[in-house]
């Protein structure tokens, strides 16, 4: 029984009935006090589960949309759930915690490099990588500077997938140059796999100088790209193609096409084209950090300059703009002696390329 009933009903020994009467009605407005304080408490407590609920609701919402939670507002203006999903194919999952299934983790740290040149290929190219190894990725030691290979790979998919993977397995014990992560590897997944790139390189590469993207169609002068880089800023430097001023694609039936609702603006900050760009080894991180509050569209260039944008890093023009080349260069010796990186036909043999453009003699004859 509580105090208080034992107060009225039982009375307290020498206590006149007045004092007894008044500590009954004190011990009342206790009673009801405390009755008020435990409701406010269990309100309280409600609220704050209510709360967590919604707030849990949020992060599932965009976890399955592949959308981070803090956002550049510029680039995304209000949409409802329905709208989200409706652009969901505009963007890819990223940040998201993908794993490494193959990882040369060591290799930085063995080789010691100043140049890392990585090259993202599909799992099923077999063919293209021994090329690259072969022709511009094969020699490590240029002017005195080491330069390493790593080939980035994702998931393959498609009929035969599983012996694809083994065959991946059985080249990594041959060559120890590639590294794989569990996205599937596919065009619209090239965001994807451009920044699991940065994370590999902040994580495991950071204390070399400077990375190189580059697509395996490229021809790449490796000589040229060191002499440039020697002379390049160490920090906060991302060259290459640099593309200003690009017009935002709106026909439905480009490639690249991106609607209004995704991205407002007409035209595109500052980017690097992906066919191959340079850039100092503080920038990876840099990217990370930027890409938690950028919202990643599928165009992964383009996606690198709105990261860039964010962080307030402009991109710097090569020496020479001629260096770079978007469009096939057809091959002569004296040309690509001055080139540091082109695209190629599709027919191209790359390896007599190669063979021909190392034999010795000057790569231009005057006539």
């Amino acid at each position: 029984m509580a105090r208080s009933s034992w107060c009225c009903h039982r009375g307290a020994p020498g206590e006149s009935a007045e004092l007894l009467a008044e500590a009954c009605r004190n011990e009342g407005k206790l009673g009801v006090n405390r009755r008020k304080t435990w409701r406010r408490v269990c309100c309280r407590c409600l609220t704050l589960f209510l709360f967590l609920i919604l707030t849990t609701a949020i992060i599932i919402v965009h976890t399955d949309l592949g959308l981070p939670l803090f956002t550049q507002t510029v680039q995304i203006f209000d949409f409802s759930i329905q709208e989200l999903r409706n652009y969901e194919q505009y963007f890819v999952k990223y940040p998201y915690k993908y794993r490494f299934v193959i990882n040369v983790q060591e290799k930085c740290k063995d080789e010691s490099p100043f140049l890392v040149l990585m090259v993202p290929v599909a799992a099923v190219n077999r063919e293209d990588r021994d090329t690259i190894r072969n022709t511009w990725g094969g020699k490590g030691l240029i002017l005195g500077k080491v330069v390493s290979l790593v080939f980035l790979l994702g998931l393959p998919t498609g009929e035969g997938w599983e012996q694809v993977q083994q065959q991946v397995l059985q080249e990594d014990k041959e060559h120890g140059d590639l590294v794989q992560s569990d996205f599937v590897d596919s065009y619209r997944n090239l965001t994807i796999k451009t920044m699991v790139m940065m994370e590999w390189l902040d994580a495991h590469c950071s204390g070399a100088s400077y990375a190189m993207k580059i697509d395996s169609d490229m021809f790449l002068n490796v000589h040229n790209l060191i002499k440039m880089l020697l002379k390049a800023p160490k920090s906060n430097y991302l060259t290459g193609l640099v593309e200003r001023a690009a017009m935002v694609m709106r026909d439905p039936q480009s490639k690249w096409y991106i609607p209004e609702q995704v991205y407002p603006d007409s035209q595109y900050p500052v980017y690097a084209l992906g066919l191959g760009y340079v850039l100092s080894l503080d920038i990876p991180r840099k990217l990370l950090e930027a890409s938690r509050h950028v919202r990643p569209i599928y165009i992964e260039d383009v996606y690198l300059g709105l990261c860039m944008r964010y962080l307030g890093i402009g991109l710097t023009d090569p020496p020479d703009g001629n260096q770079f080349k978007l469009y096939p260069v057809p091959y002569n010796r004296c040309a690509y002696s001055k080139l540091i990186a082109t695209t190629t036909q599709t027919y191209t043999d790359h390896i007599w390329v190669w063979r021909d453009f190392k034999k010795p003699g000057p790569f231009c004859i005057d006539t």
